[in-house]
């Protein structure tokens, strides 16, 4: 019983650091683009990484 008291704050501090962590990655802009993450892979290597890809959506 008396590893409940240990217990129940490391999860709570375990909570609030994820919760910090996401809110962290949500406000510096981790999330802004990810279609273009997901297209990079695609790129030929002669085009430059700055360049936006052209998606056409006929």
């Amino acid at each position: 019983m008396e590893i409940l008291y240990v217990l129940i704050p490391v999860s709570v501090l375990l909570v609030l650091a994820i919760l910090g962590v996401m809110g962290w990655a949500i406000n510096s802009g981790q999330f802004e683009d990810l279609e273009q993450e997901g297209l990079r892979i695609l790129q030929k290597d002669d085009v430059q990484p700055d360049q936006k890809l052209e998606t056409n959506q006929d």
